[in-house]
């Protein structure tokens, strides 16, 4: 650690609210109660790859060019989401216009996204195996290399099912705030990036209203407060910060089958089951929660399908041309529309128009085949529910090697309580600034946070 910078955690409670600092949290309220609290705008979309870039460069996604957590690759034909290189980012972060402040200035990356190909001194982010056989093995990436075999031999094997699917809960936040302690306690970087995404799986399930998601904020309450406490111990302060807040949904939105049914998306069949085709589609959307890009073959049609979209039952606005500017998604990755969901409901990445036409992966946890983000694989089918033999049973038989498909997920839209990606207020997320003289605006936009990191971490002793 360098004389120069103030040694700072920024710690990333995913839906954390100001409305849940209360005795669910009495750790978090303390916090903040000893600086300043702020709820905290999002961009559009308000989705984890978007916020978090925005967070990290001080820019709108239209100069960092992440327009979601997932977009269709023109020159490819490919719609893909979760990618992990830094590299897609165009735009500086913020380890990166510190050095230019002071050259040696230490960064580590635990947790955030496109931590991978990054300039940061230090990251560790999920990486599975994927070995011939069909198995899905938990596993990270980290910088160094050696950091992977230390972390799981002092933490155990990352829970990568305790990070995302319908085992998700508690057990990877944990690991991922005792591993941040050791990487503090082993290279003391200048500035300490921390994902805690606990908040993300119930208030997904169930809703932030329901008394189901209580449980997740007391959970995540303790993992943070631990943390922040062991940070304070050794001259470390923390800002706290949250991308979003989750709003209640009542059911999902099918854009795609309506463009499929108009004769706009077109599908290939493979062995029974249907594929999107996006390179002989007219039109056909990449759905991410609440927002959706829709990528139309010729322009001469864009104002054809925007009409039809606008139509449709929980559609709240149909964006293109210049509303595309004034939001900060004009870039050559967003769709030439893009889609806004009325607040209580999401959107759904369906296409086929009969459920045994779904692709096999439709109801397995599959975060890069599926053209959109599935908030369905937070639950198990029913008749699935409970059944630990019988999922047991199919992961015995991947362990031998043998093909089974995973197919436990259900397609029901309803079951889904919460979503996000709208910029309304009520999908503030937080910020929390240890005690400074720094001003700050009433509901300061997440794009801020680059810069008040900055005044954080090279503000005058």
């Amino acid at each position: 650690m360098t004389d120069s910078a103030q040694p700072t955690a920024l710690i990333n409670i995913v839906g954390l609210t100001t409305e849940m600092l209360d005795d669910r949290m009495p750790r978090l309220r303390a916090h903040a109660a000893s600086g300043t609290l702020r709820p905290l705008a999002p961009v559009l979309p308000a989705v984890t790859c978007s916020v978090q870039t925005s967070m990290l460069t001080g820019k709108m996604p239209a100069e960092h060019g992440i327009v979601g957590n997932g977009w269709y690759e023109r020159t490819e034909g490919e719609v893909r989401f979760w990618k992990q290189s830094n590299q897609l980012v165009q735009a500086e972060s913020i380890w990166e216009t510190a050095r230019r402040k002071q050259p040696d200035f230490t960064c580590a990356n635990c947790f955030w996204w496109y931590a991978m190909n990054a300039s940061t001194d230090i990251c560790i982010t999920p990486r599975p195996m994927y070995p011939a056989d069909g198995r899905k093995l938990p596993d990270i990436y980290t910088t160094p290399s050696d950091l992977r075999d230390q972390l799981q031999s002092q933490l155990g094997q990352f829970p990568l099912f305790h990070f995302w699917g319908p085992g998700a809960d508690l057990r990877s936040s944990r690991w991922i705030a005792e591993s941040a302690r050791i990487v503090e306690k082993q290279f003391k970087p200048d500035l300490l990036l921390v994902y805690l995404p606990h908040l993300d799986y119930d208030l997904q399930r169930f809703g932030p209203d329901d008394p189901r998601s209580d449980q997740a904020m007391r959970e995540i309450d303790q993992v943070a407060g631990d943390l922040i406490d062991a940070m304070k111990q050794i001259g470390r302060s923390s800002i706290i910060v949250s991308e979003y807040g989750i709003t209640s949904t009542t059911d999902g939105v099918a854009p795609n089958q309506l463009l499929r049914s108009s004769g706009l998306l077109a599908v290939r069949e493979e062995e029974g089951r249907e594929l999107l085709d996006p390179m002989q589609s007219d039109a056909f959307v990449v759905t991410d929660h609440q927002i959706g890009h829709v990528y139309v073959r010729h322009a001469e049609m864009i104002d054809q399908v925007a009409a039809l979209l606008q139509d449709l039952d929980g559609v709240s606005e149909v964006l293109g041309g210049d509303s595309l500017g004034d939001v900060g998604l004009d870039h050559a990755r967003s769709g030439d529309l893009v889609i806004i969901s009325e607040p209580d409901r999401w959107f759904t990445w369906d296409y086929w128009l009969e459920e045994d036409k779904a692709p096999d992966f439709a109801t397995t946890v599959d975060i890069h085949r599926k053209p959109g983000y599935d908030p369905r694989e937070l639950f198990l089918a029913e008749g699935w529910a409970g059944s630990k033999f019988r999922i047991g049973l199919k992961l015995l038989k991947k362990r031998l090697g043998q093909r089974t498909l995973m197919d436990v997920i259900s397609l029901e839209t309803r079951q889904v309580g919460g979503s996000h990606g709208r910029t309304d207020a009520a999908s503030d997320g937080v910020l929390i600034l240890p005690d400074t003289d720094h001003d700050v605006a009433a509901r300061p936009s997440c794009t801020m946070v680059h810069d008040l990191v900055m005044n954080q971490l090279f503000r005058s002793r």
